[in-house]
């Protein structure tokens, strides 16, 4: 029965990210970028609605919203790609994996919003990336990354990498951690079994540049790490 219940949520899902990706696929070239990310926002949030996930968000009064932010939270799921546009409501272009921009439609619609793609295991082409993505800070544009690199196996959160705090004392920007709860019990990697219910995400107080300028790069990743495990800490109900 459970099988059965996630390929119906899957097939809805499916034709309704059709039908949205057609629609911003017009929004794109009609409309100004914020515009076009709150429409993006209202459709995920049809999406992961109709899908059985039931989202509480928290700490949104932490957000300056004339504030440039180098946005970060834990990965638990496929399924981050629609609630964390859904639950942070500052427009923001993503950095995420290279292989990603060659899934058909979603590649395209990635590429055409403007995300970064990064090589994680190219040196090179990373810096390249997170120089990209400083340029796009200090332009006044938000930048959304998800330090880990990769989805939870295990429902824990997993070491972060060191691109992203080399980017935040480059860039002078401040860190808006966030936490997940509970898409990992959702949808794990690699099955497409899902499970309804609620997820939480719970928004913290930014961590300013002046803390991230007095701390190392080692010192300042787990500062990071601490913040976003504790704001991830909270029960779904």
């Amino acid at each position: 029965m459970k099988l059965i219940i996630s390929i119906y949520l899957w097939l809805i899902g499916g034709i309704f990210f059709a039908f949205s990706f057609i629609v911003l696929f017009v929004c794109l070239f009609l409309f100004p970028q914020k515009v076009t990310f709150n429409i993006i926002r209202c459709l995920f949030h049809i999406i992961i609605r109709i899908m059985g996930i039931k989202l509480i968000v928290t700490g949104k009064e932490n957000i300056d919203l004339n504030q440039s932010y180098l946005i970060m939270g834990n990965h638990q799921s496929l399924f981050d790609i629609f609630v964390i546009p859904a639950a942070i409501p500052i427009c923001f272009v993503g950095v995420e994996a290279a292989y990603h921009f060659s899934i058909p439609v979603w590649g395209y619609l990635i590429r055409k919003w403007g995300n970064i793609p990064i090589e994680r295991h190219n040196l090179k082409n990373a810096i390249s990336s997170l120089e990209k993505a400083k340029k796009a800070l200090l332009s006044g544009m938000n930048i959304g990354i998800l330090p880990e690199g990769h989805r939870t196996l295990t429902g824990k959160m997993t070491s972060f990498k060191k691109g992203p705090f080399h980017l935040a004392k480059a860039s002078k920007a401040d860190i808006l951690p966030f936490g997940v709860n509970g898409l990992f019990e959702y949808n794990q990697k690699g099955s497409i079994k899902l499970t309804p219910g609620v997820v939480k995400v719970k928004i913290g107080k930014p961590i300013s540049y002046k803390t991230i300028n007095e701390l190392s790069i080692d010192q300042i990743k787990q500062h990071t790490f601490d913040t976003i495990y504790k704001l991830s800490q909270q029960k779904t109900c």
